[in-house]
């Protein structure tokens, strides 16, 4: 049973940080740390909205595909706001990388279990399809994940601009993967941005940079620039998901020369 709010409110369910280099693999660091010599260094901040009688996570987490993780976290992270799993309502994947939706389900009773079972899984449908009609997704144990999700999730797919709920709009942009997403919520108390790892952390947004991780490089640089632009004229918070110290941030003011002014949420 969702628990009511009045007011909404967003709070990042940080994961931890980690070194993740060409193998992809996830290991575990300290938030200070540096990541190893030629990897990235890689915050995971699930977000919540809390919103009326919905409880909304925008991305979910690497789940239990990292070193020393499981989706026991965001199960203790909602935990501190009261919540259970069974109170998420409604849960929107940025893109389909497992850093992303990896806490969709978990197998720490030695079986896969839905993490919320009461959740509508929004995905890009395209983006899914893609996923399931590929041999593998990863490697043995993620491709098992997927097609676990595909049987057992209750999953809706979005079309290429989407409006599933009325203060939640979905807009395909690429650039990252070939189907990511642009998340914006606005209820007209709060407006909030979300862009997965086209704009994953306020480092980003003044910076003009081809990320050799992207699909589209050139296309996450164009939209990069068009989203910090949309989030300081509109007022916007945007939610910077690889964040490692404060993954929900406004841009206050714009100068020509220093770029956008930054202030934590």
């Amino acid at each position: 049973m969702a628990h009511p709010q009045t007011k909404t409110a967003a709070h990042p369910l940080y994961e931890g940080t980690f070194s993740v280099g060409l193998d992809k693999e996830f290991n575990r660091i300290e938030r200070e740390d540096p990541p190893a010599k030629g990897a990235l260094k890689i915050s995971l901040n699930p977000f919540l909205i809390r919103s009326g009688d919905k409880n909304i996570l925008f991305d979910v987490g690497v789940g239990g595909f990292g070193e020393d993780t499981s989706t026991e976290t965001i199960k203790e992270n909602l935990e501190e706001h009261n919540l259970t799993e069974y109170d998420i309502t409604d849960v929107f994947a940025s893109h389909l990388h497992y850093d992303h939706i990896g806490g969709l389900a978990g197998r720490s009773a030695g079986y896969w279990e839905l993490t919320f079972p009461e959740a509508t899984i929004w995905v890009s449908g395209n983006g899914w399809k893609e996923v399931i009609g590929s041999e593998e997704y990863y490697d043995e144990e993620k491709t098992q994940f997927a097609h676990f999700l595909d049987a057992k999730a209750n999953i809706s797919f979005l079309e290429e601009e989407d409006q599933p709920h009325p203060e939640i709009t979905v807009k395909k942009i690429g650039g990252h993967t070939k189907y990511s997403q642009l998340l914006l919520f606005d209820d007209g108390q709060q407006k909030y941005l979300m862009a997965g790892d086209v704009l994953a952390n306020r480092g980003e947004v003044n910076r003009t940079f081809e990320a050799k991780y992207d699909v589209d490089p050139r296309r996450s640089m164009q939209i990069r620039k068009e989203l910090t632009r949309k989030a300081y004229e509109e007022n916007f918070t945007i939610m910077g998901y690889h964040d490692s110290h404060h993954p929900l941030f406004r841009l206050t003011d714009y100068d020509e020369q220093q770029g956008y002014k930054i202030e934590p949420v």
